[in-house]
């Protein structure tokens, strides 16, 4: 820290004051015109550094019960994504989410540099420390009030920040094309696919699911709740334990055996391609034979291939294709809780080659996707870095350490 920062709280030099709501707060929800801003968490994105408009407004009856905040002003997410600032560029009103950090008189911080601290690890670190061990982690004036910042007289203030926003844009832009380099990499995977099923051969044949696995009466939902853990139980599969394209045993729930006693025709024999219908339906994974003798929750489908017809492999390829995933999405119903009816599953329609040519297809797609993972990896990697980078030239900034060739 250089001789002539100061070091103060942000209580000794910034008034903060938490927001309020009406309640009941749809009373005072209205379209009219002369409303007033109704400022939530969803009217701020992570990468938005302002805030110009919300969604909704609220009556002017319902002012004396929340907290105006104008332009200029900062205000801070106390709860849920916590610690985050945004500065206003509308005024309106704030619920008790959010905290509103105002200069007092003299102006003791550049806006642009405030900013800078408050998005920082240096300030973030300690809303972390000094929330931790809350049941709900959330910030109140207290302990915003009690943090620590450097202020740098003015002029360097400025020097940081215009020194801040050319790494940020620098860094903003390497982001910005290693996300595009994910994202191209992701998509040439899906063209390939797409074009296996739109480039069909003369003797593939279109079959529904009913028809291509072992026995349709096993295409069936899952346990209707597993309840709590069972010490040494039996592995139940829930759709939040379809990430990958195998599932992993590290979070997979244990249930009471006796409870599956009556769902027998979901119990895994392992090699089987798992579904989800319910939230995120269509989602897929693969089982292996250590999971033989499992059971499935009411939001999976097991999905049995008859080998004879459709390997495994070609099968998990299928249902990953635009071709099979539009189906199940047009099939998908319902508002709170997406789902798809069983009786729809067993009509999805599949493309079905010969099993010689399903290998010779299922060879090159491994080989795609494993090559595409790899680039996903690199991708992926540069992001954190350039992410991480960002942290460490804000924590020279506020350590007095940064300069034009950092």
């Amino acid at each position: 820290m250089k001789k002539d920062w100061e070091v103060k709280k942000l209580g000794e030099v910034l008034s903060i004051e938490r927001g309020g709501s009406p309640r009941p707060i749809s009373r005072y929800i209205t379209n009219s015109e002369d409303g007033l801003n109704w400022i939530k968490i969803a009217d701020a994105t992570a990468s938005d550094k302002y805030i110009y408009k919300t969604k909704e407004k609220i009556t002017r009856e319902g002012l004396h019960k929340t907290r105006l905040v104008n332009i200029g002003d900062f205000i801070l997410s106390n709860s849920m994504s916590f610690g985050r600032p945004y500065i206003m560029k509308t005024t309106g009103c704030i619920h008790d989410g959010w905290l509103v950090l105002r200069q007092n008189g003299t102006k003791i911080f550049d806006t642009e540099f405030l900013y800078y601290l408050l998005s920082s690890t240096y300030v973030f670190n300690q809303f972390n420390s000094l929330a931790a061990g809350s049941t709900v982690r959330n910030l109140n004036i207290a302990l915003v009030s009690s943090v620590s910042v450097p202020i740098p007289p003015l002029p360097e203030q400025k020097r940081i920040v215009s020194i801040l926003d050319r790494a940020f844009k620098a860094i903003d832009k390497a982001k910005a094309n290693a996300e595009q380099n994910l994202k191209n990499a992701k998509e040439l995977f899906e063209s390939y696919l797409q074009g296996v099923f739109e480039n069909k051969g003369d003797d593939w044949e279109e079959k529904t699911l009913s028809e291509i696995v072992i026995d349709t009466c096993s295409l069936s939902y899952g346990v209707v709740q597993p309840g709590n853990d069972f010490e040494n139980g039996l592995p139940v599969i829930r759709p939040v334990d379809l990430k990958t394209k195998f599932v992993k045993k590290d979070n997979v729930k244990l249930m009471n055996p006796v409870n599956a006693e009556k769902y027998k025709r979901t119990t895994l024999q392992g090699d089987e391609l798992l579904l989800c219908v319910r939230g995120d339906t269509g989602i897929v994974s693969l089982i292996t034979e250590d999971f033989k003798g499992a059971n499935v929750t009411r939001g999976i489908v097991p999905v049995s291939f008859n080998k004879n017809t459709i390997s495994l492999q070609f099968g998990y390829y299928s249902f990953i294709s635009t071709f099979v995933q539009k189906q199940i999405k047009d099939k998908t119903y319902g508002a709170a809780l997406m789902q798809v009816n069983i009786r729809d599953v067993r009509q999805l329609l599949f493309i079905v080659p010969p099993i010689a040519e399903q290998k010779q297809i299922v060879k090159k797609l491994d080989a795609l996707q494993a090559e595409t993972k790899k680039l996903e990896t690199i991708y992926q990697q540069k992001i954190d870095n350039l992410e991480e980078l960002k942290k460490s030239v804000l924590q020279k900034a506020f350590n007095g350490q940064l300069t034009m060739d950092n």
